[in-house]
């Protein structure tokens, strides 16, 4: 395998890694939202149950369909994007390799230099070059709404299987804040994944992520609360 298909093989990689990583940390979530804001109206360990699984049930297929949507969605701009592209080569090539150039230059390249950068690359690959420029994306490297689908099904309903577990099985006196503590635990690895794929500061998305859910649960098991029976 070339070193450009390796390169474009672990960028799709990486891109359903990033769709697994939010599908588990959205059913972690999600599922502990849920479940938690039952356990706050009532201590009806059937009714926390189902609406646990109910939640996962609907999660599951409404993380799916919007990954795969949101991933198509933005494969049809990028194709009308090439498109586009592969039309402005034709009507004035001369055009492209100036915006190249003057890109190139702007990093700090003197101008000449730029100039037989720009050539260079457009000779190899005009098309791949102006569309990576002006758009700033790989036109070999588009996301499969497929396998995003259904690494975000996937990841959903194992995250949200962490809440639910942890509070059917529990021990009634310790079962909310065992969710609690165990939601945080999970929260603060998806976190520190998805900071890691992004490139982001970590200690800051772990902090981000651990408190929504702290927020999360609190709002729902208060608003489960108010109607305790």
């Amino acid at each position: 395998m070339s070193k450009k298909a390796k390169q474009n093989t672990l960028a799709q990689k990486i891109n359903v890694i990033r769709a697994s990583v939010m599908g588990a940390n959205d059913g972690i979530l999600s599922v502990a939202g849920i479940v938690l804001g039952v356990a706050g109206a009532t201590t009806n360990g059937f009714a926390i149950f189902i609406s646990g699984i109910s939640g996962m049930l609907a999660g599951t297929v409404s993380m799916a369909m919007g990954e795969y949507v949101s991933v198509n969605s933005q494969k049809d701009s990028q194709e009308n994007a090439v498109n586009h592209q592969r039309q402005a080569l034709e009507e004035d090539y001369q055009k492209e390799l100036n915006f190249v150039a003057e890109k190139y230059a702007k990093t700090g390249i003197p101008e000449d230099l730029a100039q037989k950068a720009a050539r260079e690359m457009m000779e190899k690959d005009a098309l791949l070059t102006t569309v990576r420029e002006r758009y700033g994306f790989d036109m070999h490297n588009f996301t499969s709404p497929y396998q995003a689908a259904i690494a975000s099904m996937i990841a959903f309903s194992l995250g949200s299987l962490l809440p639910l577990l942890t509070i059917t099985f529990a021990k009634h006196s310790i079962r909310v804040p065992l969710t609690v503590v165990s939601v945080m635990v999970a929260l603060a690895i998806t976190g520190y994944a998805a900071a890691v794929i992004g490139k982001a500061v970590r200690r800051r998305a772990v902090v981000r992520n651990v408190i929504a859910g702290l927020l999360t649960m609190g709002a729902t098991y208060l608003i489960g609360s108010l109607f305790a029976r």
